[in-house]
């Protein structure tokens, strides 16, 4: 890779890491989660004892690794991160675990992508801390017994369903759910961002990209750079019509909808004509994967009101025709 791609990825890396908190005041939002999260800490110190492994859970983009990192800040140890897909054998899980250090914070995301195989090498690291390793095959086998330093576990997922309950289990510190966030608090880390990044933008434009960012601070940060270089770009000053013109060349609507989104209420309301329609039908209406359409479009349309599931399949609410200009058909009766 040339020196100048290598700065550019370093430079992209380290403005990332800038936009996220690295102090809990700077966190904005969750106030219930951080508070037991502080007591939880601050107890365990108090004992001076490791804090307990936590789980973290909820829609990607409300700050599930940032609160691992403020964590970790808070405890004063190093943080080892990994994900649910990486470790691959009991060998990748054991190899992690061994190079811990004392009083280190292992974060694992997408922790129900992990094989069942490895969940059961996990549960006495999370409980008793000691790794139990199997050498050999059939007779000859025999298990031994590792003694690991005292960690924290924090283990995120977007889908907990996924997770076996005795994994569930385990995370004695708790189980946290991270909610979508206000505008009002979408407005506040828009605020921060825009002095990190040293965008001059005032209230309104500031608040124009708040209401379409899915109530979700990593697409409101990602509308915000985008915005900022439309306006470097254009020559324009960065103001809420700069940032609706920056937008609409995205296809972001003004409630953050994007083509896709509109798509699905079209597709039900033009070629099913408003009826219900299975998932795996609508799926292949709009060519896209089925677990694309009901785990990263549904929940926001369905959080606005536009779409509701029933036991027939999806339809378009009266909110959802008035979205995209439709007219709701009245229903005929039979004779």
């Amino acid at each position: 890779m040339p020196d100048a791609d290598k700065s550019a990825l370093h430079s992209q890396k380290s403005l990332d890491q800038a936009l996220r908190p690295s102090l809990w005041d700077d966190y904005i939002g969750q106030p219930t989660i951080k508070e037991n999260l502080r007591i939880l800490l601050a107890a365990a110190k108090g004992r001076e004892q490791q804090p307990e492994h936590v789980l973290l859970y909820g829609p990607p983009g409300l700050g599930k690794t940032t609160l691992a990192h403020l964590i970790t800040r808070e405890i004063g140890t190093s943080l080892r991160s990994t994900s649910g897909p990486a470790i691959e054998r009991v060998g990748d899980l054991a190899a992690i675990l061994t190079n811990l250090s004392p009083g280190d914070v292992l974060f694992i995301d997408e922790v129900h992508r992990l094989n069942r195989a490895i969940e059961e090498v996990l549960y006495p690291a999370m409980e008793a801390g000691v790794l139990d390793i199997v050498i050999g095959k059939g007779p000859s086998a025999r298990t031994v017994q590792l003694e690991l330093p005292p960690f924290t576990l924090i283990a995120a997922t977007t889908r907990i369903s996924m997770l076996s309950a005795p994994l569930r289990s385990r995370f004695s510190g708790g189980t946290f759910r991270l909610t979508y966030y206000t505008e009002d608090e979408i407005v506040r880390i828009l605020t921060r961002s825009s002095e990190i990044l040293g965008i001059t933008a005032d209230a309104e434009s500031i608040r124009e990209v708040a209401r379409r960012s899915r109530a979700t601070p990593r697409t409101a940060n990602y509308l915000l750079k985008r915005a900022r270089d439309f306006a470097a770009v254009t020559g324009e000053a960065m103001s809420a019509k700069t940032v609706r013109k920056a937008l609409a060349l995205l296809e972001i609507d003004e409630l953050g909808l994007n083509q896709t989104d509109r798509d699905i209420l079209t597709a039900l309301v033009d070629k099913f004509e408003g009826k219900p329609v299975g998932l795996k039908t609508l799926a292949a209406a709009l060519s896209e994967e089925d677990a694309t359409v009901e785990e990263v479009h549904e929940p926001y349309l369905m959080q606005l009101g536009l779409l509701e599931r029933t036991p027939r399949g999806r339809m378009v609410t009266d909110k959802g025709y008035l979205h995209i200009g439709y007219e709701k058909k009245k229903p005929t009766l039979g004779l």
